[in-house]
């Protein structure tokens, strides 16, 4: 039987991508939003991508559980 990734490697690892998908969020937004007809300014971006980024770690976290929880019950 291969070991799952330990709880903090996984917390790690989902939170090195989030903080990676972060930066890019910010620059992405900088250029979208006007083009929407929203002028956020650049204070307001980082916070729009927070919200997103604390949604996406927790997503990020509890999936990988649940799939290495998953496998571990298999026979």
């Amino acid at each position: 039987m291969i070991a799952g990734q330990s709880r903090s490697a996984s917390f790690f690892e989902t939170l090195t991508s989030t903080v990676l998908g972060f930066i890019l969020s910010v620059a992405v937004q900088r250029s979208l939003f006007p083009a929407m007809g929203h002028d956020f300014g650049l204070a307001e971006n980082p916070v729009v991508a927070s919200v997103f980024t604390a949604v996406s770690i927790l997503r990020g976290y509890t999936v990988r559980r649940v799939f290495n929880a998953l496998r571990d019950q298999l026979p």
